[in-house]
């Protein structure tokens, strides 16, 4: 067997892209489930040191950071332990109690390894510590590339806010719009949905085996669980406790955060379509890069190839967030086992987002702005001020304005300048209202700024 490298790496988020989404490693490879599980169980037994439980009354607080050092300085080493113990468990969060157990042995707390994992099933630390790790990821890496992206976006719509452009709705000439104006369309649906997707909270099972706390009512039935519970998930790891389970995580709220991801990327999607068609319009051409080739064959091509890779990762990615959000939520009885390996693939479908919004920010740093084609396209196209003009002769209560434009403009032949001069000309209309039709052109009919 190969040994596994960039190059011998069967996904290509771990190969080819390995550069493009490195850092979700410390969120989502089996070294940081493994570091995040650890983290958990060892912050759960210090808050049942907190109680306090009798058992633990006399626990020497001053133990903690040495405690907490264990996830803190957790090493690529330390998960190979884990996976070493796995080997003799075939289970791998009971490795993970058993592990933390040995550190407490050599740190001399052997008195209290029992309290370690007390109580829990695994699905206790498997469903915190997923949602801790995702929110982490959203947060430290994912949020601040999406609004970095959504500012370039702006600044473009700052750069071209005064460009008129011919509006192409069903893909045929239609009312002129402002360049600027459209890229701040996908500014304005980026930051909703980004809004909309942080207002998700981050969901956490926290009860025991069926949810029911039932071995830690057993234990000390004097205690309130779930308060205990509430502060521990909420308070301490900072996520969302859902109150009434079954031995695992609803996972609706994180069904809701896949698809809020998915929609934003069909946002993007739509984006990079705009573009890709955009360049093939000549709207934009692309900066050329000394040695870069386009095609193996044709030596002239410059391929808006940043844009189709970001739409093909996007595809993937929402693809994933699909099977994520429609298979997670659905969970025989009290669990099966199915979601266990689907979250082991939480990380995927947000690689491939990573990757598809560099590639497309690469493809909006290539872009050169052709105004010779967006000014061509609006001067052989003065059949779109018809709507304007027809508007106005509404306004004066011309007879029958939008069936004389349309006599004008529905044709096989190309309408002029010239055309819409002599039409304006033969109006039987004030003198005033013609020189308002007249300082009508597609470069200027382009209505209101709307930022």
């Amino acid at each position: 067997m190969m040994d596994l490298n960039t190059l011998t790496a069967i996904s290509p988020i771990d190969g080819r892209y390995r550069k493009n989404c490195g850092e979700l490693a410390d969120y989502f490879s089996e070294y940081a489930l493994i570091r995040y599980r650890v983290l958990v169980e060892i912050e759960y037994f210090i808050a049942l040191c907190r109680l306090p439980l009798p058992q633990l009354a006399g626990f020497d607080e001053g133990r903690y950071e040495e405690l907490r050092d264990i996830y803190r300085n957790f090493s690529v080493e330390d998960a190979a332990a884990v996976k070493q113990i796995e080997k003799t468990t075939n289970h791998d969060v009971k490795a993970v109690e058993y592990f933390i157990k040995d550190k407490m042995d050599a740190m001399r707390l052997g008195d209290s390894r029992e309290f370690v994992h007390f109580g829990l099933t695994s699905q206790d630390i498997n469903n915190t510590a997923t949602p801790y790790s995702l929110r982490d990821a959203l947060k430290n890496v994912y949020h601040p590339m999406l609004q970095t992206f959504i500012d370039k976006l702006v600044s473009l719509a700052q750069e071209w806010r005064e460009v008129p452009m011919l509006a192409h709705t069903h893909g045929q000439p239609a009312s002129p719009t402002r360049l600027g104006k459209e890229i701040m369309v996908f500014v304005e649906r980026l930051s909703k949905q980004k809004a909309m997707l942080e207002s998700v909270p981050f969901p956490a099972k926290f009860g025991g085996a069926t949810g029911n706390f039932n071995a830690h009512h057993a234990a000390y039935p004097g205690i309130d669980w779930v308060g205990f519970a509430n502060g521990f998930v909420n308070g301490t790891l900072g996520l969302d406790r859902s109150q009434i389970t079954t031995q695992i995580e609803h996972y609706d709220n994180i069904a809701a955060i896949f698809d809020a991801l998915a929609r934003i990327n069909t946002v993007l999607i739509d984006l990079s379509r705009d573009m890709w068609t955009y360049i093939s319009m000549e709207y934009f051409k692309q900066k050329i890069k000394a040695g870069e080739v386009g095609s193996s064959a044709m030596p002239h091509k410059v391929n808006p190839i940043d844009f189709e890779n970001g739409e093909g990762n996007l595809g993937i990615a929402n693809a994933l967030f699909g099977h994520l959000a429609s298979k997670l939520p659905v969970s025989r009885m009290q669990r099966d086992l199915t979601d266990s390996t689907v979250l082991r693939n939480v990380g995927v479908p947000l690689a491939h987002t990573i990757i598809a919004i560099r590639s497309i920010t690469r493809g909006l740093d290539k872009l050169i702005i052709n105004r010779e084609a967006i000014d061509g396209d609006l001067e052989n196209n003065w059949a779109v001020v018809a709507e304007g003009i027809q508007t106005i002769l509404r306004r004066e209560n011309y007879p029958n304005p939008y069936e004389a434009l349309k006599a004008l403009t529905r044709t096989n032949k190309a309408i002029t300048k010239d055309d819409m001069a002599s039409f304006i000309e033969s109006l039987d209309v004030a003198e005033s209202v013609k020189e308002e039709l007249r300082r009508l052109s597609p470069g200027t009919y382009t209505g209101v700024e709307l930022y």
